[in-house]
């Protein structure tokens, strides 16, 4: 059996179960499916899981904060620490909102002469005691859940700054499509935040690899730099280094 014919049965397969083990897959095609799993998920087929598979659902909804803020939480404390040590004393950049962008923000409180832009209430309140870092607010309609501001002041104001470097996070990374979000009403204040900088830095732990959802914020020619964790397969990794992005596993 080709592995294209052979990596379509597998797809089928789960889709009759709704979820597998690697242990039946390997029973049922009687050969090593690890590969073929890998390039299911790559193509946005399949969703690994430990020890299994289940259909990828996409990124569709959006967990809430207090979810996103305690998962991942170490890999979420590694990039940021890497993150912080690519902005450079002088560096006017911009944080966006989230759970991972926080976790740069934490790292730079000692650090000088930096301007930070930001929408994120956490964000600039991590921020408040830096004397030395000038701190740029957006502005924007409050969204009470997570602190987040957006909408239309929001994005009057990205429209008019240029900074070095932006920091992006994202619910949806893709090698071939790029940056979506399921979210239509977000999607304006980060295209306004790629199109302010001179590198975007994408920010996300390795969940948010191979996901796609509605609507496209940034094609993946438009990320210079993804920051994720060592768990990211290898497999996406070389995906995204073959699209042009320079990608550091921390």
């Amino acid at each position: 059996m080709l592995p294209v014919e052979r990596k379509q049965r597998i797809v089928e397969f789960v889709k009759q179960r709704q979820v597998a083990s690697v242990s039946e897959l390997a029973q049922a095609f009687q050969v090593t499916i690890r590969r073929d799993l890998a390039e299911a998920e790559l193509e946005g087929l399949l969703k690994r899981t430990h020890g299994g598979v289940i259909l990828d659902q996409g990124a569709n909804v959006e967990p809430s904060f207090s979810e996103r803020a305690s998962d991942q939480l170490e890999q979420k404390r590694r990039i940021g620490k890497y993150a912080a040590s690519l902005i450079n004393d002088g560096d006017h950049i911009i944080l966006d909102s989230g759970t991972t962008t926080i976790h740069i923000a934490q790292q730079l409180v000692h650090r000088k002469n930096l301007t930070i832009v930001t929408n994120d209430m956490n964000v600039a309140a991590e921020l408040r005691d830096c004397r030395d870092i000038t701190v740029v607010v957006t502005g924007g309609t409050l969204y009470h859940s997570s602190f987040m501001l957006n909408g239309l002041y929001t994005d009057h104001v990205l429209g008019t700054i240029h900074v070095q470097k932006a920091f992006i996070g994202t619910p949806a990374i893709h090698p071939q499509y790029g940056l979506t979000h399921p979210e239509e009403k977000l999607v304006p204040t980060k295209i306004g935040m790629i199109r302010a900088a001179q590198e975007v830095i994408v920010v996300a732990d390795d969940t948010k690899i191979g996901k796609r959802s509605l609507h496209q914020v940034a094609p993946i020619q438009a990320i210079h730099t993804f920051i994720t964790g060592t768990e990211a397969s290898e497999l996406h990794v070389e995906a995204f280094r073959e699209a042009g992005v320079r990608v550091h596993c921390v």
